[in-house]
């Protein structure tokens, strides 16, 4: 039931986006952008992480409505316009991987930092 309820609360969250976030932008984008942030992420965070459509459990990695979203983009060009797209996006996928992995590096070594300052 778990699996269940984070997928759809990560697919709730990247079809609102894939699908409205644009209308809110046709206006005024920098507006539009603040408008659908609050309304489109604001609610999906309350649904998925206060009321908990989406469980992170604390002996799991952490993963958050970004993922969701991402996939969700993803597949919904693939499926609109062909294998290609995905061929298309494989440089950024790349890219949010190395960021990803230099992130991973990066906090590891701040958590390592903050525990010798306790300890000592």
């Amino acid at each position: 039931m778990r699996f269940f309820k984070s997928t759809l609360g990560f697919m709730l969250a990247g079809m609102l986006v894939m699908s409205i976030w644009g209308e809110f932008a046709i206006g005024d984008a920098n507006l539009g952008g603040w408008l659908a942030g609050l309304i489109i992420i604001g609610t999906m965070w309350f649904l998925n992480h206060y009321v908990g459509l989406i469980e992170n459990l604390d002996s799991k990695a952490f993963v958050d409505m970004g993922w969701g979203i991402a996939w969700t983009g993803l597949l919904r060009d693939v499926f609109m316009k062909g294998g290609g797209a995905f061929v298309e996006s494989l440089p950024t996928i790349g890219l949010v991987t190395v960021g990803a992995i230099l992130a991973g590096f990066v906090i590891n070594l701040i958590n390592k930092y903050n525990e010798s300052k306790v300890t000592n």
